[in-house]
């Protein structure tokens, strides 16, 4: 029997994520998952769900691109503007005007994130006079993506920074980017920030997975309601000398719960991430990550909200297995959920090109198509 532990497993064991955002509280829904492999590969996972069409797009960005920045345009404080450390690709909702916002990404040091809705309970940080070192929400993932290696470099690091968030700097969506993070390297190491009463928190990922509200530490509690849950069954039982056998396995996982709700996701992601064989290598990783993937892939009509006169669908738009240790990513929308784009990252680093596509216009079906994506 496999026991599931709450504190950093002996290997670090998957990463999925899955993001459902739209106009109200209860149509938002990410869910995260770290893996790692016997021989040390780490794979990161993430679906996106949304219930309404944001032009999402894929973008490479090289090494010295610039990030800015800046504070509130009322306090009148310097904008600086970096020059990025490393190259990164990202995917941004295109919908939104201004500099891509990245809700997901990978940089060339192996650097993962991705950044998942957390309504009602974020607050983003106040920036005063005094303060040195700033950042919109808007370009965080672009900060962290492009300025940081590793998860120890980016812990010792973010907090020098307020993170600020206002209206005026979103325009095109509906709704605020009410966001908490996770970030995984190729060591394996993962953490999650939020922004809760005007603090940022740092947690270490230690179930290897994120969903959204509550905060991370509410959903870690929320687990141990769950302890029954067990990977064996019960083969059979005796009854009054009868012997009742069992109609067939799986029993051990009766009452995971099964809805798309942000603790229902945390609590199955983090039970089968755990009781799954732990994969050999790359290979067995990714095929590992896309079925744990589809436990909390949203098919398009079963997640609906009721709006006014307008019903809301969430669905799964897209979803990213990335191998954070070989720099590889596979991509696929909804309409072509079993046919994985390959790209090879190392390749699109090195072109040293500012690239950019819409998922959805992506040659699907394929196999690998870097060669055609960088010409």
């Amino acid at each position: 029997m496999t026991v599931l532990k709450f504190t950093l497993l002996p290997f670090r064991f998957l990463i999925v994520t899955v993001c459902v955002i739209s106009l109200t509280y209860s149509t938002f829904a990410c869910t995260a998952i770290n893996l790692t492999a016997k021989d040390g590969t780490v794979i990161a996972g993430r679906t996106m769900e949304w219930g309404f069409e944001m032009k999402w797009e894929l973008l490479a960005l090289p090494k010295g691109t610039e990030i800015e920045i800046s504070a509130p345009s009322d306090l009148n404080l310097p904008v600086t503007k970096l020059s990025s450390k490393y190259a990164f690709v990202g995917i941004a909702p295109a919908i939104l005007e201004g500099s891509p916002a990245f809700l997901e990404g990978q940089n060339e040091a192996g650097l993962g994130m991705s950044g998942n809705f957390l309504p009602q309970f974020t607050e983003f940080q106040t920036v005063t006079a005094e303060d040195k070192q700033y950042v919109s929400i808007v370009n965080f993932g672009r900060l962290t993506l492009g300025m940081f290696g590793s998860v120890k470099e980016l812990r010792n690091e973010i907090r020098k920074y307020k993170v600020w968030y206002d209206p005026s700097e979103v325009k095109g969506l509906q709704t605020a980017p009410w966001l908490h993070f996770v970030f995984t390297d190729r060591s394996g190491e993962s953490i999650v920030i939020e922004f809760v009463k005007g603090e940022m928190m740092i947690h270490d990922n230690v179930a290897d997975v994120l969903t959204n509200a509550p905060t991370y530490d509410w959903h870690l509690l929320n687990v141990r309601n769950y302890l029954s849950l067990s990977d064996e069954s019960q083969a059979s039982v005796m009854i009054e000398g009868t012997t009742v056998n069992e109609l067939g396995q799986g029993g051990g996982l009766l009452g995971l719960p099964a809805d798309y709700t942000p603790p229902a996701r945390f609590v199955r992601a983090t039970y089968l991430r755990n009781f799954a064989t732990q994969p050999a290598g790359s290979s067995d990783a990714i095929q590992l990550m896309g079925h744990l993937l589809n436990n909390v892939d949203i098919p398009l009509g079963v997640a609906k909200t009721k709006e006014g006169e307008q019903t809301v669908i969430d669905y799964t738009q897209w979803i990213v297995i990335k191998d954070l240790s070989n720099n590889q990513w596979k991509i696929a929308n909804y309409a072509n959920r079993t046919n994985f784009i390959q790209i090879d990252l190392n390749r699109v680093f090195r072109s040293n090109k500012t690239m950019r596509w819409m998922i959805n216009d992506l040659p699907y079906p394929s196999n690998d198509m870097t060669s055609e994506l960088i010409k």
